[in-house]
């Protein structure tokens, strides 16, 4: 681990890194292994050492061979700050686990690159390497059980970041994307920021959970270098008024994808996310927007909590 990371660690007090071991992936379905949800790792590039872990509900291998009915797919993208954590570390592990086995669905959380040693735009482009690597790879799990069909692109804080710009770049690509068939972004508690303080920032400088000091220094890690608070890989917003950028948000809008942004009314950055999806909707994209009582990263540690915030993402991919 480098010095940049743990200096990181020592500032985001909202990690929890000390309770937030790696677990390993249990792929198989014997009486040693009771968990309700199967994992297992595969490599997807080693050159970048960029890798997946997928998370399969058991049941549905309990279903008859013949069956055709699959399930929809999320890629999703964990949270740290651009900075710490992998898919392996049982916070992400943890909650991919319950979230594969309520809805259901198959899930594939992405291992990318993190900073400062790989500043962004790193972790946007092995989002999307993931991306293509779904649509040539014949792992089983996917091609029997994952509806590529029914995509959903995730993430939580930073992932939620990451899901919303890799997004972006898959726009671009219009209808280049199949066998995948993308329907739709799901930004949980997504991490944006600029350089001018927003109102809950100043009314939550020093939130216990996510303090500004740790924001600060999670972006001063992650964007490249030279790079201030409102470039758009932090602030959005920056591209609103700009028509030369307008194109991923149109392609957006003609492919009909719907983005679901998920917020905490107790979070720094809810006044950021709702800017987000103000500027989303001026484009004439469809937006859902869920805010509740609570805190950054709350479903983390309060089962009652994630169950929520689960009954609103299965509600989002029901109604698309």
């Amino acid at each position: 681990m480098s010095e940049h990371q743990v200096q990181a660690i020592h500032t985001v007090t909202y990690l929890k890194l000390d309770e937030s071991p790696n677990v390993p992936a249990t792929p198989d379905l014997d009486d040693d292994n009771p968990s309700t949800v199967l994992t297992k790792d595969l490599i997807i590039n080693p050159n970048t050492k960029t890798w997946v872990r997928i998370f399969l509900p058991r049941k549905v291998l309990d279903q008859n061979p013949s069956s055709s009915t699959k399930l929809p797919l999320l890629v999703y993208y964990h949270g740290g700050g651009f900075v710490v954590l992998s898919a392996s570390s049982s916070i992400n592990h943890d909650f991919c686990c319950k979230l594969a086995e309520f809805l259901p669905a198959v899930i594939v959380s992405v291992g990318y690159r993190l900073a400062p040693e790989h500043r962004l735009p790193a972790a946007y482009d092995n989002g999307v390497e993931a991306l293509n690597w779904l649509k040539t790879t014949d792992e089983k799990w996917l091609r029997e059980s994952a509806d590529l069909s029914n995509i959903y692109l995730m993430g939580s804080s930073a992932g939620g970041n990451l899901a919303y710009h890799v997004g972006l770049r898959v726009a671009l690509e219009g209808d280049d994307c199949d066998p995948l068939k993308i329907q739709g972004l799901i930004l949980h508690i997504p991490f944006f920021g600029g350089s001018q303080r927003s109102g809950s920032e100043i009314r939550f400088v020093d939130d216990e959970i996510l303090p500004l000091s740790s924001a600060d220094k999670m972006w001063e890690l992650a964007l490249p270098i030279g790079a201030d608070r409102d470039h758009e890989y932090c602030n959005p917003t920056v591209m609103l008024n700009d028509g030369s950028r307008a194109k991923p948000f149109d392609e957006i809008k003609r492919l009909k994808w719907r983005i679901l942004v998920k917020g905490f009314h107790g979070d720094p950055l809810i006044d950021r996310q709702r800017e987000l999806a103000q500027m989303l909707k001026s484009r004439g994209i469809q937006v859902v927007e869920h805010y509740c009582e609570g805190y950054h990263g709350q479903e983390y540690f309060d089962p009652t909590k994630a169950e929520s915030t689960f009954y609103v993402i299965n509600e989002f991919l029901n109604n698309c």
